[in-house]
């Protein structure tokens, strides 16, 4: 593994949030929440499922995968990747269906990566699915019909990425960003203490310093 190698659980963690993914990348900083709790249980249950067989069908849970074409250098791990009838199958599993759409495009991205290092890994075509946990319903991703267009976009988010990394740079908050379920939240914009003015929290900090 290089410092040009990208992780595909990163690459979700970019797209929700750059500078999120910024403050755990280059400055190793993390907290949980319960939503990341939450998640975090129900991947190790399906982890730790194992391989097994179930009604014709080949299922392999945790396979590590990855792609070192320099265009991609990509390397993770899937949820669970069915075998059945010459046909492999990548199902992601997430806690939360989303309140609009099928699905959220970033989920689907994440997907594609594993598609991207699957494919290449066992020299196959897979499919790509989202399993929702809540209303236990899977759905099927669009990844041939829009392949050109995905392949494009991920390329374009790799280049960023390495290119954040290699200068040190944290993004800048998105405008419109939505911050109020993030476990960061804290870290990236600490609160100032109750009772206190942010006059009388400005002359503290500056009485702090050497």
């Amino acid at each position: 593994m290089t410092d040009n190698d990208i992780s595909i659980r990163s690459i979700q963690h970019f797209l929700y949030c750059p500078h999120r993914w910024g403050l755990l990348e280059i400055d190793c900083a993390w907290a949980e929440n319960y939503y990341v709790t939450k998640s975090n249980i129900m991947h190790e249950r399906v982890h730790d499922t194992g391989s097994y067989t179930s009604k014709a069908k080949k299922v392999y849970t945790a396979v590590s995968v990855y792609n070192d074409l320099p265009e991609y250098r990509l390397y993770g791990v899937t949820d669970c990747l069915e075998f059945s009838s010459g046909l492999y199958r990548l199902v992601e599993y997430k806690p939360s269906k989303p309140k609009s759409g099928e699905y959220n495009h970033d989920d689907l991205m994440q997907v594609f990566a594993q598609k991207i290092c699957t494919d290449h890994a066992l020299g196959c075509d897979c499919e790509g699915y989202i399993y929702y946990a809540d209303v236990k319903k899977r759905i099927k991703l669009p990844l041939h019909e829009g392949y050109a267009e995905y392949d494009r976009e991920l390329k374009e988010i790799l280049t960023k990425m390495r290119d954040y990394k290699q200068r040190g740079v944290i993004p800048p908050i998105q405008k419109g960003q939505k911050c109020s379920g993030c476990s960061m939240k804290d870290i990236c914009m600490p609160k100032l203490k109750k009772n206190k003015s942010l006059k009388d929290s400005i002359k503290e900090l500056l009485e702090k310093e050497p």
